[in-house]
């Protein structure tokens, strides 16, 4: 008899047990950050289950309790689990990789009976060190038919329903949703600010057109929150063929790590000299704002060749929406090392606020008049 024959009779878990058990979302991401600061420092590794119970059927009991007392008999004191703000329950399982994190989705799931709905699992790792053919795991039909996922040249892990899409990144399960009052800010600013920006911006434009053969506006894709991808809108500043010159300038970097910073750089016209040290060029970005991929205060987004670049401890940058200023921009500009860069990043991520993004709104001018670093 399965355990499930042995356990569907019992009380079910009360809803008092089941907090205890389970940390709320506010704290499983606190514990879950944690984690990932502790993997940072000593080079270990931390595996997530993503676990959406089973779905009720018509006339039959809350299958939560169920697997809520199934986690209990299999996790190690060590584990944490948590509720997930998608719905889903998540396990963290530190010093554990990605096979060890399915043996614990099989075993879970082996609890329940042939032909029982069983839960559907996920497995995250951080850091994400897959290679090609982890990344592209398929779901496969066992000769039963039975739904499996099967790891490159090992045998069957699971034998139960399992999401194809594993080892999901954490970036995009802990990014944090745009607040209400922040998301009602940024659409009144945006809105405001591309109505006044307007002349300002067509008469760039113009120049532009004029001067330079190519586009008027520098479209490039970046890392967003969670590490969603969009269109980043400038005004163009440098000569149309900029991007072919990249790789053979990078050397001359006056900025560390992956991100790319040039005094003088020669892809830099004339006019867009002007557009830089005015941060005339940055206006259409109020465009992003007001589109949602973007706010008026939050970390600057990287290039994703740039954005991919970064450690893993690097990228929790990504857990808020990026801006058009932040800390960086009024503070440090581009004379700071990447490391201190990507910290005032992460301190604001941790303590953004209304008056903290208003104190950095009204220090932005000044920072733009007295510009620093190369631009």
């Amino acid at each position: 008899m399965s355990i499930l024959g042995q356990m569907r009779w019992r009380r079910p878990a009360s809803t008092c047990a089941e907090s205890d058990f389970l940390l709320s979302v506010p704290a499983f991401e606190r514990a879950a950050a944690g984690e990932r600061m502790r993997v940072d420092r000593n080079g270990s590794v931390l595996a997530m289950l993503a676990i959406a119970p089973p779905k009720r059927g018509a006339g039959q009991p809350d299958p939560l309790p169920l697997l809520l007392r199934v986690l209990e008999g299999r996790l190690r004191l060590t584990d944490t689990p948590g509720r997930l703000k998608d719905g889903r329950i998540g396990v963290l399982l530190p010093d554990t990789g990605a096979p060890g994190a399915w043996k614990v989705a099989a075993d879970i799931c082996d609890v329940y009976a042939p032909g029982h709905p069983r839960p559907e699992c996920e497995v995250l790792v951080y850091p994400d060190r897959r290679g090609p053919d982890e990344q592209n795991r398929k779901e496969v039909q066992d000769s039963s038919g039975a739904s499996s996922l099967k790891e490159p040249n090992e045998p069957n892990l699971i034998a139960s329903s399992m999401s194809s899409d594993a080892c999901d990144r954490f970036d995009r399960v802990f990014a944090r949703a745009t607040p209400a009052w922040k998301r009602a800010i940024d659409i009144v600013g945006a809105s405001c600010g591309l109505m006044l920006a307007a002349p300002i911006i067509g008469a760039a434009a113009l120049a532009i057109r004029v001067t330079t053969p190519g586009e008027v506006f520098f479209r490039q894709e970046r890392e967003g929150l969670g590490g969603r991808r969009f269109r980043i809108c400038k005004l163009r500043t440098m000569r149309h063929d900029a991007e072919s010159y990249k790789d053979r300038l990078r050397r001359r970097s006056t900025q560390d790590g992956p991100a790319f910073k040039m005094r003088r750089d020669p892809r830099v016209t004339p006019i867009g000299r002007i557009l830089r040290q005015t941060s005339i060029d940055e206006l259409p970005q109020l465009w992003n704002v007001l589109r949602g991929e973007m706010s008026l205060v939050g970390p600057r987004p990287l290039p994703v060749d740039e954005s991919l670049a970064c450690r893993p401890w690097q990228r929790r940058r990504l857990m808020v929406t990026p801006g058009i200023t932040c800390i960086w921009q009024v503070h440090g500009r581009s004379v700071v090392r990447f490391d201190e860069w990507v910290r005032m990043d992460l301190q604001y991520a941790q303590r953004y606020s209304f008056w903290n993004d208003l104190k950095l709104l009204l220090q932005t001018g000044p920072a733009v008049i007295f510009t620093r670093g190369p631009r």
